[in-house]
């Protein structure tokens, strides 16, 4: 069975996400990028080690397996700032590892995210903290990867999970904006229950949590019964009465999730422990304290969570 191009799901990856260059990276400062080249070369023989991003990217590209090359729903594209002649050592490093990718774009050390739309990619993964932002700054899908997560008993048809916190992640941070200001949690329950029939304007992975629900509904028309492939979960913060406009937001836009918590300051890293998402999206770094070895933690650094001196 393949799948229309409507359902296909991109995603683009830094090869600093989807391998560790902490080794190479070290080469490049101390000889320079005439050096850096030279040692790539060497090496071109010996398979990059994995890097944070890894893990989830196999995880992912585990949904074609069944199909023929290039009709299944999953395709991963390489977006890198290495030159061309280093791009052989890491293609070489890709088939190493049995990686089905095969689009790339080398940069010689230029910033990959204007490429993202380009290659039709509703998410792009790095572990360069400037190239992310400038991608967020840019309107465009990106997120931070600061963990690998835990690791599986190697069986890639397995489940996909991913989890997403709401407010600067898959909506706008309209509500976080009222929650920060002066009139704080009494203002934003106000609004929120005063709004519950608005849905919210779109934040930058909207569209992203839109590709995995539209996949998991051809999923249930078409695929094999019994198979379980997509699971998706939002995790927030917030409770009732604020819990009514995240659900009519999601039914404005004819989204559907797996599951819904809603903590009211309880630790999602209780919740992350028990749903052990391959990725779990937050705009705030502190809501990742202790979970990095329970999940692939993806900072989005988005909105007013993010401004400078107000991150918490």
């Amino acid at each position: 069975m393949s799948y229309p191009i409507e359902h296909k799901i991109v995603i683009a990856v830094s090869s600093s996400a989807l391998f560790d260059l902490a080794e190479s990276d070290g080469i490049f400062t101390a000889r320079g990028d005439f050096g850096y080249r030279e040692w790539m070369s060497a090496h071109a023989d010996e398979a990059l080690p994995r890097g944070k991003a890894f893990l989830f990217v196999k995880r992912f590209l585990g949904l074609n397996h069944g199909h023929q090359p290039g009709e299944g729903p999953a395709e991963v594209v390489l977006l890198s700032r290495n030159d061309p002649e280093a791009g052989i050592r890491v293609f070489k490093s890709i088939r190493h590892y049995g990686l089905d990718i095969v689009r790339a774009a080398f940069l010689d050390g230029r910033s990959p995210y204007p490429y993202i739309s380009a290659f039709g990619a509703s998410l792009f993964l790095s572990a360069n903290p400037e190239d992310v932002k400038s991608a967020i700054d840019a309107g465009l899908p990106a997120g931070l990867i600061l963990s690998s997560g835990f690791s599986e008993d190697g069986d890639e048809e397995g489940e996909l999970r991913i989890a997403f916190d709401f407010d600067g992640v898959i909506a706008d941070d309209a509500a976080e904006k009222i929650y920060r200001s002066a009139g704080g949690l009494a203002a934003f329950t106000e609004s929120e229950a005063r709004n519950a029939e608005k849905p919210l304007d779109p934040g930058p992975m909207k569209h992203f949590f839109e590709k995995l629900a539209a996949l998991q509904k051809h999923q249930r028309e078409e695929a094999p019964r019994g198979r379980a492939l997509i699971r998706t979960a939002i995790i927030t913060a917030r409770n009732a009465p604020a819990h009514e406009r995240v659900i009519k937001t999601l039914q404005s836009w004819g989204i559907f999730t797996d599951e819904i918590f809603f903590l009211g300051g309880i630790e999602k890293r209780r919740i992350l422990e028990v749903f052990k998402p391959h990725l779990f999206f937050d705009d705030q770094r502190s809501h990742f304290e202790g979970a990095g070895g329970v999940t692939a933690c993806v900072h989005v650094p988005f909105g007013t969570a993010n401004a400078i001196g107000t991150e918490s």
